[in-house]
């Protein structure tokens, strides 16, 4: 197929929050991506119509070429997060059709797998659930799909000071989801940006007896410059990298240390091609990767095929039972035909993927029925008890 060419396109907004991108060959061969940023579907699908513009016609096998052009070609190149997404979706759809094409997975064509299995971990709760709901639902994603891992948030609103009392609110949950699942589940908390400095300090001061495997963005990526100094502080390994799209911000995380484990997502941060140099990058750093993923199968068979090339790889977020499934849409597997070989055994662990290209078998027909309904997800829009906005 040396002479193979895109063909054609489209693009599909299934609820809970993710949209899918399908672009098909002359010769007949299909790739999927996973374009979204959660909240701005509408305009990253715009932004993926203005890419593929360039596109149709040409060698899908001209991965780094296509990536380079869209990235770096134009006066106003993909380095924010509605380009880069859009980005991220077509770079994922091009290697899943190299790899059919050849016959062989992703992770052969990266050169091949340096582990067997990868550790997945599932997410817990709500923002505003009490410390009993947030346990009963920590021991029924443990029992319903097999995590021995887990991640939930550290708190509700947060204010530059804490007036509301987020921060015992925050630790009484974290405190009742580790008795609940007990000691051999890996237990993380996501600050999720929300914390000014000072309550970050507090926060991890009260969660630090409760033997958390990571902290996650305890502070926005605005103040990185910070981190350091909160690592001085704990010594519960830091994560972040979830809203950061480009090597270079990368680059600037780790010239310091403080940061253990970086979370690039492969939807948001340029896919599979760029993240894979985010990933060489954190281990010669010697920092751990643990790419960000509550979105699709798509965006997850994209995440696990780094995972499985990169040695630094330590463990993959899943969005199975997370709870904005609750809201609507489909469940992480329901639209892939070969569910069960991404099925957790019993240490939580999902099997290197063997099928050709990313490993998806989809089922096509039921996504044109959930695309029929489409979704507007849209961010929450929170405000503290004096009316000031706060971040989400």
């Amino acid at each position: 197929m040396a002479n193979d060419t895109i063909q054609s396109y489209e693009l599909f907004r299934i609820a809970p929050r993710w949209l899918f991108l399908r672009i098909e060959t002359a010769a007949g061969v299909v790739g999927w991506g996973e374009p979204v940023l959660e909240g701005y579907a509408e305009a990253v699908e715009s932004a993926v119509r203005v890419m593929m513009e360039s596109l149709v016609g040409e060698d899908p096998a001209l991965i780094n070429r296509h990536w380079q052009r869209l990235a770096k070609g134009h006066f106003y190149g993909g380095l924010g997060p509605v380009l880069m997404s859009a980005l991220s979706g077509i770079d994922q759809a091009l290697w899943d059709i190299r790899g059919k094409t050849l016959g062989v997975p992703v992770i052969d064509l990266l050169g091949g797998a340096v582990r067997d299995r990868m550790q997945m971990y599932g997410w817990v709760g709500r923002d505003d659930d009490g410390p009993d709901v947030a346990a009963a639902s920590a021991k029924r994603v443990v029992e319903s799909f097999g995590f021995r891992m887990l991640k939930m948030n550290g708190g509700p609103k947060m204010g530059y000071v804490d007036m509301e009392g987020a921060v015992d609110f925050g630790a009484a949950r974290v405190q009742a989801v580790r008795e609940a699942v007990g000691p051999d589940v890996k237990l993380a908390v996501d600050f999720h940006g929300r914390c000014k400095l000072p309550m970050a300090r507090k926060l991890i001061r009260k969660l630090e007896p409760f033997d958390l495997t990571f902290i996650e963005e305890p502070l926005h990526p605005d103040f990185n410059d910070s981190l350091p100094d909160l690592a001085n502080f704990t010594d519960i390994p830091i994560a972040t990298g979830e809203r950061m799209f480009h090597f270079a911000d990368f680059f600037k995380l780790l010239k310091r240390p403080g940061v253990s484990v970086v979370q690039p997502d492969l939807s948001h941060a340029g896919g599979i091609s760029h993240v894979r140099d985010i990933a060489r990058l954190a281990e010669h750093r010697d920092v751990a990767l643990a790419p960000h993923c509550p979105l699709g199968p798509v965006a997850l068979a994209s995440c696990l095929a780094i995972d499985f090339v990169s040695l630094n790889a330590v463990f993959q977020e899943s969005c199975q039972g997370i709870h904005y499934h609750e809201e609507g849409g489909v469940a992480l597997w329901e639209l892939v035909n070969n569910r069960d070989d991404f099925a957790l055994d019993a240490d939580g662990m999902v099997a290197r993927p063997t099928k050709p290209g990313l490993g998806l078998d989809l089922d096509e027909p039921a996504i044109r029925v959930a695309a029929e309904a489409g979704h507007a997800w849209r961010d929450r829009k929170w405000t503290l008890r004096d009316g000031a906005p706060t971040r989400w």
